[in-house]
């Protein structure tokens, strides 16, 4: 049986109409050569996703090209071969030479992207998740690309737009640009949004022609992926080696993003508070002055470190600065905690930071995580291992292979972004149940954490604990009649990642293969602490608009570090514990 039909068993749980979209595009990704994005069309448009609502209208849905568009990289409008390969060898079998290709990245995925500067790109897949997610993506932006051309083509300010020197910004006016393509203004922000800076380029290629995308999908193995995760392993290893040799340090296992647990326990930003502070004054990026009067009026110190936790990254690239030396001073700064930071091991676009217990300095720590007993921790041997969270089913292969070089996994803790059919944006969910689309699979689990343990660090957002999540294959796998089918079983947490790890958790537990279409019980037997919280980013049974067209931006500050001050105190508490036990 092949790594495509085995991904076709799974799709029995999704509605017909994305169970059908999924086989198509599988089936045809078999070709050995280019398949046209057309061929997807149909099948995209009538699997309703809920991302996608307006596929089958004639008014463009700017909304949905904002939300592929940003998953995309900024050379996409000149862009007409996309080829999907596992490695650099793969790539340069078929005739493409990679390694001398630029790197690009997007607004919104991470995901290991090469451009040969003319009309070709590749993309490296590390697991099924990327092609689920990749392809709807691309399809999405081809429908509306040519909604787009359909009307501006032809037209005066389309003529207008062919008209003008390439060097010249194009001139447009809004009121016009609303009129032609049937949009409010709100719909013609989006539509400037959904191309970045690049927005005249895109324009331009807009106007001049129809899309007609080709997809090449190099042959692809369930041993490909394992070898990209063995890849992404063999550029971390050294450095986790290295911290305790001859003996594998014991591990607390964290997939989160690469500045939250850094920040609370690097004290970097704390430190340089008053530059930052000084740095929002100055510019006051998103409006966010009124919120530091507010903090500072009140002494609010956690608003205040929040404020210098989201605007570090600003301030050290501040065109008035030095940013290499500010970059290279925080990297000497990290290190002094104990903090390593190794950026897209084994060219996997998935960094991962090693923190050494022993090496924190009590000073530097945020006062939220500086919890009873923590001198002990100078004896300590254990390390925190945190990775930018995987998509899908990386997260399987990459935790997998950690734990197979590592030593003792000590606990396995996940924070992400999530849709949530019942809370608010910005809201926390706790689950202790997920059914996992890829096997087919329902965990039971006993959650690390509860309500109470994240409530206490937010003022705004509310925590929903003893939740059901659904890992979902993809964001645009989902239509209204699948939401609803699973919000009445209870089903209220919609996320990409919490069922790869669990199978990857059974795999630690017993002595076996995850298992398919099973309701498994990882309570009280699993060998170390689980603990997932996803805080929401969209409210897709309501509405669309936050997932689609915007980004949490600093109102999803106070639950990012919600949810990482609870893991770090979960963590931090139970290492103390186990050294006073030795």
């Amino acid at each position: 049986m092949t790594d495509n039909d085995r991904s076709h068993r799974a799709f029995e749980g999704t509605s017909d109409s994305i169970s059908l979209y999924l086989r198509t595009f599988y089936s045809l990704l078999r070709s050995s050569g280019g398949v046209r994005v057309r061929a997807f069309e149909e099948a995209h448009a009538f699997s309703d996703s809920t991302l996608h609502a307006g596929a089958r209208g004639v008014v463009p849905d700017v909304a949905a090209f904002a939300y592929a568009g940003a998953r995309l990289p900024s050379c996409m409008p000149y862009v007409r071969q996309i080829v999907l390969g596992q490695s650099h060898e793969q790539f340069e079998a078929a005739g493409f030479n990679v390694r001398t290709w630029s790197e690009l990245r997007t607004r919104g995925r991470r995901r290991p992207l090469r451009y040969d500067g003319d009309e070709t790109l590749a993309v490296f897949v590390t697991s099924t998740s990327d092609i689920d997610d990749l392809i709807p993506i691309i399809t999405a932006y081809q429908i509306e690309w040519n909604k787009l051309h359909a009307r501006l083509a032809g037209s005066a300010l389309g003529r207008a737009i062919a008209r003008t020197p390439a060097e010249d910004p194009i001139d447009i006016d809004d009121a016009e640009f609303s009129a032609l393509l049937d949009l409010d203004a709100a719909g013609v922000s989006t539509l400037r949004a959904a191309f970045g800076e690049s927005i005249d380029h895109g324009l331009r290629q807009i106007v001049a022609r129809d899309a007609d995308l080709m997809i090449r999908s190099l042959s692809a193995s369930y041993s490909g992926y394992q070898r990209a995760a063995h890849r992404w392993w063999s550029g971390l290893e050294p450095v986790y080696i290295q911290k305790s040799p001859p003996k594998r340090p014991p591990v607390y296992f964290v997939s989160s993003n690469t500045h939250s647990l850094l920040n609370l326990l690097g004290g970097y930003a704390r430190d340089h508070r008053n530059e930052i502070i000084d740095y929002l004054r100055r510019k006051n990026p998103e409006r966010l002055g009124e919120v530091l009067d507010q903090a500072t009026e009140r002494n609010d110190d956690t608003t205040l470190s929040n404020l210098s936790y989201y605007l570090l990254r600003a301030w050290l690239h501040d065109s008035e600065s030095d940013t290499r030396e500010r970059l290279e001073a925080v990297q000497r700064y990290d290190a002094e905690s104990g903090v390593h930071t190794i950026n897209s091991p084994g060219h996997i676009d998935v960094g991962a930071q090693l923190i050494e217990l022993k090496s924190l300095q009590k000073s530097r720590v945020d006062p939220r995580v500086c919890v009873p007993g923590f001198e002990r921790l100078a004896q300590s041997d254990a390390v925190i291992v945190n990775i930018d969270y995987p998509l899908g089913m990386a997260a399987y292969h990459l935790f997998s292979r950690l734990a197979q070089g590592s030593g003792d996994i000590l606990g396995a803790y996940v924070m992400g972004k999530a849709a949530t059919l019942n809370g608010r944006v910005g809201d926390v969910m706790v689950s202790d149940t997920v059914y996992d689309e890829h096997s087919g699979n329902t965990y039971l689990f006993r959650n690390a954490f509860t309500a109470a343990d994240v409530q206490a660090h937010l003022r705004r957002g509310t925590v929903l604990d003893g939740q059901k999540a659904l890992t979902v294959r993809s964001a645009f796998l989902q239509n209204r009649a699948y939401m609803e089918r699973y919000y009445h079983e209870g089903y209220t947490v919609l996320e990409m990642e919490a069922g790869p790890y669990l199978s990857a958790v059974f795999e630690l537990t017993f002595a076996e293969r995850h298992p398919r279409r099973e309701v498994i019980n990882l309570c009280n037997v699993a060998p170390f602490d689980v603990g997932i919280l996803h805080y929401a980013s969209d409210t897709p049974y309501s509405r669309r608009q936050e997932l689609l067209s915007k980004s949490l931006s600093y109102f999803g500050v106070e639950s990012t570090y919600g949810c990482a001050s609870a893991i770090l105190q979960r963590i931090l508490s139970r290492e103390v514990q186990r050294l006073a036990s030795l």
